[in-house]
């Protein structure tokens, strides 16, 4: 599979090589074609707005929902086809006062459309709260507040929870004819396969009464298709309001022995993976000691409990 793809990308070079000097019109036009495709799909997310909304019954933590815009993503196709979204993990936050967030992405001209036309923003807004109860699982209120802020936490964050970590994209310059590498090349179209799994939003007719319908596609991040578990992170801080340790609590249904859990952890991030089942892979808030790791998987709850030291800093 390598050596083909090595043989293809030779024969493309030599073949972009004989346009640009039979055809240099056309070679610039492919390149400039191809570098506003590349802007486009490294374009990061950008907050739009952020909605709070409330587990049923009032009994919970509040969830924050960031609702973004993002080129990457695509437009629908026509006024009656699915509404595609990209999401990332549930995530839970805060020291004392907890709660939970997510970030879903929509094209930018799926969020014009809603800011020209209440009623269709208030209709997304409705499918966006259906598709998160779906996707992890929750029953929500349907009463929700926009906040003032079109944000919860950081913007970094945000983009990486969407992005999901990839691989930083090199930047295509105008000064050159052919400045990536073969290398570069292939790691370019890595980095756009590693995205968060995409999805459709469906609705039925209104006249036949039925409920939204939401459409997963497969990720093509990985082969298997492994789903992100829940899980909280809190940082317990001293008498002195000073980082203690970080405590990790995360749910893994499908595992019912340690021994399936494959569990690495550096100073500043840990994974967690249960091949074919869970992956999970989390920035630290805080430099740890990887050292003073403990992890206690309680098989009735089916819950892995990991605590961490953080790390003393350097004299």
């Amino acid at each position: 599979m390598a050596g083909a793809a090595l043989a293809r990308a030779a024969q493309l070079w030599s073949l972009l090589d004989e346009m640009a000097e039979n055809e240099p019109r056309a070679y610039r036009r492919l390149l400039q074609q191809q570098r506003a495709e590349a802007e486009l799909l490294c374009a990061p997310p950008e907050p739009h707005l952020c909605l709070r909304a409330s587990p049923a019954g009032g009994v919970g933590r509040p969830l924050f929902i960031n609702v973004c815009s993002w080129k990457r993503v695509p437009a629908p196709k026509g006024p009656a086809d699915p509404t595609p979204v990209s999401a990332g993990p549930l995530e839970v936050c805060g020291e004392g006062d907890l709660y939970s967030i997510i970030d879903i992405a929509y094209n930018p001209d799926v969020l014009q459309r809603g800011q020209e036309n209440l009623e269709k923003m208030e209709h997304l807004i409705h499918l966006t709260l259906k598709f998160v109860e779906e996707r992890c699982n929750l029953t929500l209120s349907h009463l929700y507040t926009i906040e003032s802020y079109k944000l919860k936490g950081s913007l970094e964050m945000m983009q990486q929870r969407l992005r999901g970590r990839q691989r930083p994209t090199p930047h295509l310059s105008q000064n050159t004819k052919k400045e990536l590498t073969l290398d570069e090349l292939l790691h370019t179209m890595e980095a756009e396969d590693c995205s968060n799994a995409s999805v459709l939003l469906k609705e039925e007719h209104v006249m036949q009464s039925k409920g939204h319908l939401i459409e997963e596609i497969p990720s093509t991040e990985t082969p298997e298709k492994l789903s992100t578990p829940v899980y909280e992170m809190i940082t317990v801080n001293d008498a002195n309001k000073k980082p203690l340790k970080i405590q990790l609590r995360i749910e893994l249904p499908k595992v019912s022995s340690v021994s399936e859990c494959d569990l690495r952890i550096s100073k500043d991030d840990i994974v967690i993976e249960v091949p074919g089942k869970y992956k999970l892979q989390l920035e630290l808030p805080e430099l740890v000691d990887e050292e003073t790791t403990t992890a206690v998987f309680n098989k009735g709850k089916r819950m892995l409990f990991i605590t961490v030291l953080v790390a003393k800093p350097d004299p």
